[in-house]
């Protein structure tokens, strides 16, 4: 199979998945080679949504969508370019996949089939309704990739690389078990917006998108904000009210209120709009519901700061920062978790 044929196979996909979209392509239809893929992966959202209680039907579909937007032939061209994939000796590579958000581990799987390999997936408890049937439309309509895909419950085995992505603690386990095999290891990681004061209306509707969407249970999610010192939030909160009925979620409720209950009997001083806790704090991750801040004077200072730690993060979000305000969950097929060139990785097996 030719990178070519690998890509033409993925971009099938990405249309497949448009299917899932707000109806305004209406060049894509369901056809009867794929109704029994699009019945199946609907039922399967429904159920993924019944299972996990922080997913919820809009979410997986705004998953679908942005995966549907990735997978077109310019896209994939501009992100394999650079590579030499024609003639690698296939390899089996694993991955563990983890499951705060949809199809979280989608980028890891594509970027193993289209580099040529065999990938052997280990889906978490969380997040294993959706790729299976993405898999099996997959091996439909290239059967030659029936051999190359495999999911196991069980402990790995007969693999020759690894990908595993998990919280710090499990990573100092893979770390240890996977250290005779050539691996990336994926951690802990957050992602911080830099505001000046300046932001117009749409830029900080915007960065709700980065906050919120998911819940903010993503790596990419924004859990904290750099403002200048006194800066006046009555504009970031008026801006972030759309996204209220989140307080419709029970589990988010619930977090909400309970860390507000515990901020409060520690006596620490919040800001807060009935759905979202502000607290002063230094640390980069923040809880659901709950959304750090910190003060800066210098912006060169800040960029420094940023710098040192940038082991720690995934997106830093701003007007002039590395990434637009509303497009940390958008991200391109280049744009790498943690940093690592997944598929220089997998050039290199």
């Amino acid at each position: 199979m030719t990178i070519e044929e690998r890509k033409s196979y993925f971009i099938q996909v990405g249309k497949f998945l448009s299917l899932f979209g707000d109806g305004t392509n209406n060049s894509i239809k369901i056809t009867p080679e794929n109704e029994r893929f699009f019945n199946e992966l609907n039922d399967k959202i429904d159920q993924s949504v019944h299972y996990n209680g922080w997913f919820t039907r809009e979410n997986v579909i705004f998953s679908l969508q942005q995966w549907s937007k990735a997978l077109t032939q310019s896209n994939l061209d501009t992100w394999l370019t650079p590579y030499n994939l024609g003639e690698n000796q296939q390899k089996t590579v694993a991955i563990i996949m983890a499951g705060n958000i949809p199809l979280v581990g989608f980028h890891d799987f594509l970027s193993v089939l289209i580099s040529g390999h065999n990938v052997l997936v280990k889906q978490s408890s969380n997040d294993k309704q959706l790729l299976p049937v993405i898999a099996g439309f997959l091996m439909n309509i290239a059967p030659e990739f029936e051999d190359r895909i495999k999911f196991t419950e069980d402990r790995l085995t007969n693999f020759d690389a690894v990908i595993a992505t998990g919280s710090n603690n499990t990573a100092r386990y893979f770390e240890y078990y996977f250290s005779g095999k050539p691996n990336i290891i994926r951690k802990n990681r957050n992602s911080v917006a830099i505001l000046t004061g300046k932001e117009t209306k749409e830029q900080l509707e915007a960065l709700g998108e980065d906050i919120f969407r998911y819940f903010g249970l993503g790596c990419r999610n924004v859990s904290k904000l750099y403002v200048p010192k006194e800066y006046d939030f009555d504009d970031f909160f008026k801006a972030m009210f759309p996204w209220n009925t989140l307080m419709n979620s029970a589990k988010y409720a619930n977090n909400y209120d309970y860390n507000k209950a515990v901020y409060l009997m520690s006596e620490f001083k919040l800001l807060e709009n009935g759905f979202l806790i502000l607290k002063k704090d230094e640390i980069f991750g923040s809880p659901i519901a709950t959304l750090f801040y910190e003060e800066y004077e210098d912006e060169k200072e800040l960029q420094e700061k940023l710098e040192q730690n940038k082991e720690n993060l995934q997106c830093v979000v701003g007007s002039e920062a590395e990434i637009d305000f509303g497009k940390t969950q958008q991200p391109e097929l280049w744009d790498y978790a943690d940093g690592v060139d997944t598929l220089k990785f997998l050039e290199k097996l």
